[in-house]
Formats: structure tokens, C-alpha cells, sequence
């Protein structure tokens, strides 16, 4: 797999209603609620994402992005051998796919991301 892409990103959010306002009145992106309690996706033109709760793990300018990944277990043990570390392991997004975050070695918050297969 060569290049790879952001396929999502999420942006915190202190208060879902004010925060899509914001973005919708400026940039125009559109907001659909999703499944999960308090998480709004949009679309921005280009890379979707998500309004992502403050909370315990989620802090204001947590920003993160979600590189594509075949194979996320393969991805963690080449980011762990160059000096990145394991966050939280391979977790499924029933009906979406799997997601695991790592830290790069400066300490950058990121995540592999793998869809369900389509079809």
C-alpha cells in the first residue's frame, strides 16, 4: 500500500449544537447524527469526520486523524519498532469497521483505521 490516506478525523466538541453552527454557517460542512450518544459526522468537501464529546480522553485540540490501514495489527507492530507506541489496541465499530490509536514519537495522538469490507 503506498501513500496513505486521512480517511477521517475527528474534532472535540464542548457543545455539539454550537460547535456544527460554527462550521455550517463558515464552511459549509454538513452534519448527520450517528449511532453513537452525543457524536455528530460530517462532511467537509474532501475528508469526513466527527464531532468527537469532550471527556476524560477527548481534550480541547485532541484533533485526530485516521490513516488507512489493510492490516492494523501489521501497522502497530512497524509503528512500535520505529518508535511509536500502542495507545489502545484493535477495536471494532459495529456496522463501520476496526480502529486502533497510537502515539508517534514526538507523542501526536493518531489512528489506523480498516472499513467493512463493501458489498
Amino acid at each position: 500500500m503506498g501513500k496513505r490516506a486521512i480517511v477521517h478525523w475527528e474534532l472535540p466538541s464542548a457543545n455539539g449544537e454550537a460547535t456544527r453552527k460554527f462550521y455550517a454557517d463558515l464552511f459549509g460542512w454538513e452534519f448527520q447524527f450517528s449511532e453513537f450518544p452525543e457524536y455528530w459526522g460530517f462532511t467537509t468537501g474532501s475528508v469526513g469526520g466527527g464531532l468527537a464529546p469532550l471527556g476524560e480522553d477527548v481534550k480541547p485540540g485532541d484533533v485526530m486523524l485516521y490513516i488507512e490501514s489493510d492490516d492494523i495489527e501489521a501497522d502497530l507492530r512497524k509503528i512500535e519498532a520505529a518508535g511509536g507506541k500502542t495507545l489502545a489496541p484493535c477495536m471494532e465499530i459495529p456496522t463501520v469497521g476496526w480502529f486502533a490509536t497510537f502515539s508517534d514519537p514526538t507523542g501526536n495522538r493518531l489512528a489506523l483505521f480498516k472499513p467493512l469490507p463493501m458489498g
